[in-house]
C-alpha cells in the first residue's frame, strides 16, 4: 500500500471543492441520494500518539451552504472504532441502513445553524490509534467517520483533515482516508476538472460505475494505465445510471482515475454528484484520498502491439 501524508478530505488531487450532505427533507433532486456520507481513516500502526478529526465549516449556513429558503438543516457528526467498524457487512452499502453504525461510537456532535462556525475548524478528539478495528489490509486501524443530515432541506458543505494537532491541520504520515460512495459539489468553473481514485485489485475483471444527479454537466471518462479517456454514460437530474467497463490485466492492483469533466458551452452551477463503483460480484470499490500505487498514468505500450 503507497505510503502518503493524508491531506484534506477532499485532497488536491482530487480537485473536489468539499464534500456534502443534505438535511433529512431534502429534494434529492438537488443531488444528494440519501442524505449521509460515510469516510472510513487508516491509522497506520506506526502511530503511537493521538490524533484528531478536523471538520472545516461543520454547520450549514453562510456563505458556502446551499440554502432552500431559510436555512433550517442539522448535521450530524460521528466517529466509530473497535471491532465491526469497518469489517460488518452494513458499513460498506451505499445506503445508511441496517447496522451502518457498527462499532463503538467514540464522538457525536450535531451542528445547526451557529455562525461561531461558518469557514472555521471544529476539531473531534483525541483518539488513541488503537480504538480502531485493526485491518493491516486497509492500512492500519480503522476508523468511521459519519455524516448525516438529520433534519432540514438544505445542503451543507465541508471539508475532513486528519491531523496529529488538535489546532492545527498536521498530517498523520502514512495515513489515508477512504469511502464507498461520494456525494461532492462540483465547480463551477468551466475549467476545472475533478477525480476520484477507485482502487482495482487483482480479483476484479469488470467495474460497474454508477453515478446520481450528473444533470448532464459535461462527461465522465476513465484513464488508467491501459485506458486513455473511455467514456462512462452520464446521468440526468434526479436519476442513476450505470456503465460496465471491463479490466484488463495491467490495471489490476492499480487505481482508475475517474474525471468529471464540465460542460464547457453551459456549465451547470452547484452541481452535486453521488458515485460509487462495484466489481462483477456487486461488490463496492474503495475510493482512496490518496490513490493506491499514485495517480495512474496512461501507457500507451501496453497493449500495442507491432504490426507484422
Amino acid at each position: 500500500m503507497t505510503k502518503g501524508l493524508a491531506q484534506p478530505v477532499p485532497t488536491l488531487e482530487e480537485n473536489i471543492p468539499y464534500l456534502v450532505t443534505f438535511g433529512a427533507q431534502s429534494d434529492k433532486s438537488w443531488g444528494d441520494d440519501d442524505f449521509c456520507q460515510v469516510f472510513f481513516f487508516a491509522i497506520p500502526q506506526t502511530q503511537v500518539n493521538p490524533f484528531f478529526i478536523r471538520v472545516y465549516d461543520p454547520e450549514c449556513s453562510g456563505e458556502i451552504d446551499e440554502p432552500k429558503g431559510d436555512y433550517n438543516t442539522k448535521t450530524r457528526y460521528s466517529v466509530y472504532g473497535g471491532k465491526e467498524c469497518l469489517s460488518h457487512p452494513d458499513a460498506k452499502l451505499t445506503d445508511p441502513k441496517g447496522n451502518f453504525k457498527s462499532g463503538n461510537m467514540l464522538a457525536s456532535k450535531v451542528f445547526g445553524s451557529e455562525t461561531k462556525y461558518e469557514k472555521q475548524w471544529y476539531t473531534f478528539g483525541p483518539f488513541n490509534p488503537t480504538e480502531g478495528e485493526l485491518k493491516p489490509e486497509y492500512g492500519g486501524y480503522i476508523f468511521k467517520f459519519i455524516i448525516e443530515g438529520t433534519s432540514g432541506d438544505d445542503g451543507n458543505l465541508y471539508k475532513l483533515f486528519l491531523s496529529t494537532k488538535q489546532d492545527a491541520n498536521i498530517a498523520v504520515e502514512g495515513s489515508n482516508a477512504f469511502t464507498y460512495e461520494y456525494t461532492f459539489r462540483m465547480w463551477d468553473e468551466a475549467s476545472k476538472v475533478s477525480h476520484i481514485y477507485p482502487y482495482v485489485d487483482d480479483k476484479v475483471i469488470s467495474v460497474k460505475i454508477s453515478n446520481f444527479d450528473w444533470d448532464n454537466d459535461g462527461i465522465i471518462r476513465i484513464v488508467s494505465v491501459a485506458k486513455n479517456g473511455e467514456k462512462s454514460k452520464i446521468s440526468k437530474d434526479n436519476e442513476w445510471v450505470n456503465t460496465v467497463h471491463n479490466i484488463v490485466d495491467s490495471e489490476k492492483n492499480t487505481s482508475l482515475d475517474i474525471q468529471f469533466i464540465k460542460n464547457k458551452q453551459a456549465p451547470a452551477k452547484n452541481n452535486n454528484v453521488v458515485i460509487y463503483v462495484t466489481n462483477q460480484y456487486g461488490e463496492l470499490l474503495p475510493f482512496y484520498v490518496i490513490p493506491i500505487g499514485g495517480i495512474p498514468k496512461y501507457n500507451y505500450s501496453i497493449g500495442v502491439k507491432p504490426k507484422k
